[in-house]
């Protein structure tokens, strides 16, 4: 289940990626929703909110010790609301590193492409959702002491597969 959510969330996020650049170039941008929502091609180099725009390399490692960690992790995983959290983690991260890696001015210092803004918002992308949200289920998770083996406190399960406490 986490790789399939993973590679969901990685197709998605190239995907849009590749579209908004084909499709969004010259400062064009598209207002939807009464204005609420406008697409636009915007190149980050910098982490969420553009911090740290000088430290790209290292958000470069941060992307690959996250998605390290996940991997190594995801043997123990029972709890099928774990596997959708690590996995839209994953899916997020992959994707934002995939550009890290590919995209101007080079390997493990390219810019983030970003294109969904709301007001008051900075620009975002799939990727960066994919993150935030399995990040709330995480921590969602983990304060109800949801085990990523499956049970409560610690993943030790019941030795039955029952997730109990699950989400």
């Amino acid at each position: 289940m986490l790789l399939a959510v993973a590679v969901a969330v990685l197709g998605l996020d190239i995907a849009s990626k590749i579209t908004v650049v084909a499709e969004l170039t010259g400062g064009r941008t598209i207002r939807l929703l009464g204005g609420f929502l406008t697409l636009r091609q915007s190149r980050n180099p910098g982490a969420a909110f553009s911090i740290g725009t000088s430290q790209t390399i290292l958000f470069t490692l941060i992307a690959v010790g996250v998605i390290v960690f996940i991997l190594r992790t995801s043997r123990r995983i029972r709890s099928p609301s774990w596997a959708i959290a690590l996995g839209l983690l994953l899916g997020g991260a992959t994707g934002n590193l995939a550009d890290r890696m590919f995209r101007y001015p080079g390997p493990g210092r390219g810019y983030v492409v970003d294109w969904i803004q709301v007001p008051h918002w900075p620009v975002f992308n799939l990727a960066d959702s994919a993150i935030v949200c399995g990040g709330v289920l995480a921590v969602l998770l983990a304060t109800r002491g949801v085990g990523i083996g499956g049970g409560g406190d610690h993943g030790a399960g019941d030795g039955t597969g029952n997730a109990g406490g699950e989400l």
